[in-house]
């Protein structure tokens, strides 16, 4: 009885900001354009949930590739920002635990998703409910262009979130909530996506390829949901979608040959 309520609670449920629509962000593939309606909604609330405590790092990932797409997406063909464009400030708001656990921000890792570690505002905060205010004092900022919250488990206050919607319908900022395990709880979220690590493409002369990253769209106030597979380009500063095959497992790099008798 109480799914069946959760359900019915969530088809109820309207994203704040969507209505007004200050301009979706496209990511550029058109399946997953198609997906949301046109394009990331920005001026909205998403969630990013890691598949697993392992795959945190890769939820980080794709939660600072979203948090880049507005940058992204004002430049033009030539790579030079439009006429207008500024690049806004990012706030990135973390519980003490999940700072200790998981570490900070690494410049070069802001770097590599084309987000200026000189534009970026790091707080630590002790309590949930610190963070989520904390987070929405940062998207009533109209020089913030996106506030990343990160916490570990546990539901969220409902009436907190609605305020987190509300703020950055205000603002057009990109509201993202990055969560260290998939959640149950209602939400307004525009869209909620469970993201895991997916192996990278090798690169000669490179332990690595490109990172990637297997996300599922598990709910979406515009369309469909989808599940693909992601690859971050810096080059071109954008997502694109991984259709190199992969090997299920490479060789181990420090195993000895065996003879063979």
């Amino acid at each position: 009885m109480l799914d069946e309520l959760r359900q019915r609670l969530t088809t109820l449920q309207k994203a704040t900001g969507l209505d007004s629509d200050p301009g979706l962000v496209p990511f550029g593939i058109a399946e997953v354009d198609a997906a949301l309606g046109g394009g990331l909604a920005p001026g909205a609330l998403h969630e990013i949930a890691a598949a697993g405590e392992p795959h945190l790092a890769a939820a980080t990932g794709f939660t600072l590739g979203l948090a880049a797409l507005p940058a992204s997406s004002s430049r033009g063909a030539n790579g030079v920002s439009e006429p207008g464009a500024t690049r806004k400030h990012l706030v990135w708001i973390a519980e003490d635990m999940a700072l200790a656990e998981s570490g900070a921000p690494y410049g070069p890792g802001l770097d590599a998703f084309t987000l200026d570690p000189e534009r970026l505002l790091t707080v630590t905060v002790g309590h949930r409910r610190d963070l989520l205010w904390t987070m929405e004092e940062a998207l009533r900022c109209h020089a913030i262009g996106a506030a990343i919250g990160e916490i570990r488990h546990g539901p969220l206050d409902a009436v907190a979130v609605r305020r987190l919607s509300l703020a950055a319908a205000q603002s057009g900022a990109l509201a993202l909530l990055l969560r260290a395990s998939p959640a149950r709880d209602a939400s307004t979220a525009a869209t909620r996506w469970i993201v895991g690590a997916a192996p990278s493409l090798p690169v000669p002369d490179f332990e690595f390829g490109a990172p990637r990253f297997a996300a599922q769209l598990i709910r979406n106030r515009r369309g469909p949901t989808g599940s693909w597979i992601f690859e971050w380009r810096e080059n071109d500063e954008r997502f694109i979608l991984a259709t190199h095959t992969v090997p299920v497992a490479a060789p181990a790099r420090d195993r000895s040959r065996q003879k063979i008798a």
